[in-house]
């Protein structure tokens, strides 16, 4: 801080020195001046000169130095008091913009909070018709009309649904519920609920569930499994989706495995990336790369570990790695 003070009296300090000099250049070729008066005259000038710049450096610069240090800039709590005019203005000036700056985002927020209503409102008066169109599908005598009509109206259920967790991811700590939550009705509801899909792309599930019962939010755990079954699903053809629950070093571990195309062992430290779509694959309109990230968000909040491993053309393992009962305590803490 000394530096830019200096510096920024730079021009005082040259226009000190250039004063003296030319008294000593003076006293030195005009021989009526005494020198050693001068020279004298220059010492005590220059001291008393340098205990001014001390003083005004004190006085000064603990003002821009908290500035300098703030780290939340919105907080007005901690902004220094000015003692000078320019000080004040300043500081005037600083009040005025975090006063513009919080009503902007005061102004942003509550538009952001209309648009997500406004959205969470039309997400939820679609599924009225959707649900009609699958009454209507229902009646559909056509065997392969029927199945590519209830393809479709499932795509758009999928997507309807993902970006209505979307816009909940923001208030999840507020919506969670901990329990003791059955892993088999949860998987079996899914399944179900993507069964014309699968029987479309001849997909079948192998079932293994050595451990049932987990500590979890059920709600958002279907969430979970909605989304990497539909991924699998997606992804697969003419093949068996395995689903086996077991225990490892006290954690409980859901696997969800199936026999599809497989991930590139480039895209895999990405496919959690937010937008992530496949780059084997990269002109498919179909992929909007939300799904396995909301599903890593999700995962995070419920303190799951969520792991992938992949062989490309034979197909890939998702394991869910559920909290020891002890690690719900960070859960509470960030509810």
């Amino acid at each position: 801080m000394i530096g830019r003070f200096l510096y920024e009296r730079m021009s005082w300090i040259l226009l000190f020195i250039f004063l003296h000099a030319l008294f000593l250049f003076i006293s030195y070729v005009d021989s009526q001046v005494a020198f050693e008066s001068i020279v004298y005259y220059s010492f005590l000038s220059s001291v008393i000169f340098v205990f001014f710049i001390i003083i005004r450096y004190k006085k000064e610069v603990n003002f821009y130095k908290i500035l300098s240090e703030r780290t939340n800039f919105l907080d007005q709590s901690d902004l220094p008091q000015p003692s000078t005019p320019f000080e004040r203005i300043v500081s005037h000036n600083l009040t005025q913009q975090t006063e513009q700056l919080k009503q902007i985002e005061s102004d942003n927020l509550t538009h952001l909070e209309m648009e997500k209503d406004e959205l969470l409102s039309w997400i939820h008066e679609v599924k009225t018709p959707l649900t009609a169109m699958q009454l209507i599908n229902d009646r559909i005598e056509d065997p392969s009309l029927k199945n590519d009509l209830n393809y479709e109206w499932l795509r758009i259920h999928l997507l309807l649904d993902q970006q209505l967790h979307k816009k909940r991811m923001d208030i999840i700590e507020n919506d969670l519920y901990i329990e003791k939550t059955k892993l088999e009705p949860i998987i079996y509801q899914e399944i179900k609920n993507l069964k014309s899909w699968c029987i479309y792309k001849r997909i079948g599930f192998d079932i293994h569930l050595k451990e049932n019962e987990v500590l979890t939010d059920g709600k958002w755990l279907a969430f979970i499994i909605r989304q990497l079954l539909s991924n699998s699903v997606k992804y697969s053809e003419n093949s068996e989706i395995s689903l086996t629950s077991y225990i490892e070093n006290e954690q409980i571990i859901l696997t969800v495995q199936d026999h599809g195309r497989g991930i590139e062992p480039k895209d895999l430290p990405r496919i959690f990336e937010k937008g992530f779509t496949s780059t084997a694959k990269h002109q498919d309109n179909s992929a909007t790369g939300m799904g396995l990230y909301l599903t890593q968000q999700v995962a995070n909040s419920l303190q799951i570990k969520l792991n992938v491993e992949s062989i490309q053309g034979e197909g890939t393992t998702f394991s869910l790695t559920f909290p020891k009962k002890n690690d719900f305590v960070l859960i509470a803490d960030e509810s």
